[in-house]
């Protein structure tokens, strides 16, 4: 099922599992604050505003992105939320790499950005990239100006990279085989 089925037809069982997921969300987002979390209470805040802002603004609530997507956005940040060690890290760059995808599945369903699937693995890709690039800017600041430890070693930034980069890879082959062949972009006119 692409996002043609998904999203377009206004399939009411896609949009209960959606708000479930966003549910569940909104419940990462409580534990979070009560863990005093605040970064990824925002990270999970914004990751809930980017799955139903297509609903708002279509004043739709059925209108979502398909539940597998919104599952893949839920799954890391829930994970993050109550794992520990080296799984919170995973779970970190899935979560951008899933925020990535879910940017460029709404960005070709409901707007008239037209991305060829390479194009949007791409961008999936990239996004992942630069978002690790630019929290390792903001880790080595925070080293520099508050005294944190956050970059341990040149080796375990290098690594970071990397592991940031293959996640963005693979999530973008996940895009690549869950929407192939599929032609999922919204005309905004036809329900508004």
């Amino acid at each position: 099922m692409g996002i043609q089925g998904s999203v377009l037809s206004g399939n009411r069982s896609n949009a209960v599992v959606a708000w479930a997921l966003l549910g569940v969300l909104a419940l990462t987002v409580g534990e979070n604050l009560l863990d005093a979390d605040l970064l990824w209470a925002g990270l999970t805040v914004a990751a809930g505003v980017l799955v139903a802002l297509p609903a708002a603004l279509a004043r739709d609530p059925e209108v979502l992105p398909p539940w597998e997507v919104v599952a893949v956005v839920a799954l890391p940040v829930v994970v993050r939320s109550v794992a520990s060690g080296r799984i919170v890290q995973s779970a970190t760059y899935l979560s951008v790499a899933a925020l990535a995808l879910l940017v460029a599945v709404e960005l070709d369903a409901f707007t008239s950005v037209e991305m060829t699937a390479g194009f949007a693995v791409g961008f999936v890709v990239v996004t992942t990239m630069a978002t690790a690039g630019t929290w390792a800017v903001v880790q080595w600041y925070a080293d520099q100006l508050l005294g944190t430890d956050f970059l341990t070693t040149p080796d375990a930034l290098m690594w970071d990279l990397v592991f940031a980069s293959a996640t963005g890879i693979v999530a973008g082959g996940v895009f690549e085989l869950y929407f192939h062949g599929e032609q999922f972009r919204f005309e905004w006119g036809e329900r508004l």
